[in-house]
């Protein structure tokens, strides 16, 4: 009984690890997006920093990655148009995934 409790916690732990490491991509993604569209918006400096930290929070309005699309669709106005957007979060996904897969403990 007592290793089908040990397998238990370790799928439990499993699912709290990937989960967290899921959040930190997600975030790495929207933090890398909203840096490029500063770039685009001419912001330098603090000022990306402080719109890539935006782009952030603006996941935490709904489930989903569609609060983002919007913002940073409305907020590039005639830069970019959806399809781009989108496109984009795909390449920032694979790549906050990699930084933060190379970020990771060894033993996580």
């Amino acid at each position: 009984m007592d290793s089908f409790k040990d397998r238990e916690r370790g799928f439990e732990n499993k699912f709290v690890h990937d989960e967290d490491v899921r959040f930190k991509v997600v975030a790495r993604r929207n933090r890398l997006i909203g840096l490029w569209a500063a770039e685009i918006l001419g912001k330098k400096d603090e000022a990306a920093t402080a719109y890539a930290l935006e782009v952030v929070k603006a996941d935490f309005e709904e489930a989903g990655h569609d609060d983002v699309v919007r913002k940073l669709v409305a907020d590039l106005g005639s830069h970019s148009d959806e399809a781009t957007v989108r496109a984009k979060m795909e390449e920032f996904l694979a790549l906050a995934k990699e930084q933060v897969m190379i970020e990771l403990p060894k033993d996580a």
